[in-house]
């Protein structure tokens, strides 16, 4: 019997729901191997889209409505990992507690 794979996906905010936009971005071994794959995918664009004067909330803003949104499939379970919650996650990190928390 194969070991289990996970794949991940990546859907395009600015294109919500539209799967012609959709790309694979490959098959993983873990499930904690794909989830990494997805923080990275976040992390690239905020990265890529924090300019000096934005706040959190509008880099938050910024990845939902522009960035990518990278998920998991292939789990017997629900996958604990949402792009939207780490993007919040990760702006509040970017920012530290100078700024509120995007909503």
């Amino acid at each position: 019997m194969p070991a289990q794979q996970f794949t991940v996906l990546v859907d395009d905010n600015f294109h919500y729901q539209d799967e012609s936009e959709r790309y694979r971005l490959g098959e993983f071994d873990t499930l904690a191997a794909a989830i990494s794959a997805c923080q990275g995918i976040v992390n690239e664009y905020l990265d890529e889209a924090h300019e000096a004067r934005m706040s959190a909330a509008e880099l938050y803003q910024s990845y939902t409505l522009f960035g990518p949104d990278p998920f998991v499939i292939g789990a017997a379970d629900h996958v604990p990992f949402s792009a939207w919650d780490y993007a919040r996650q990760r702006c509040l990190e970017i920012f530290g507690s100078q700024t509120k928390e995007p909503s």
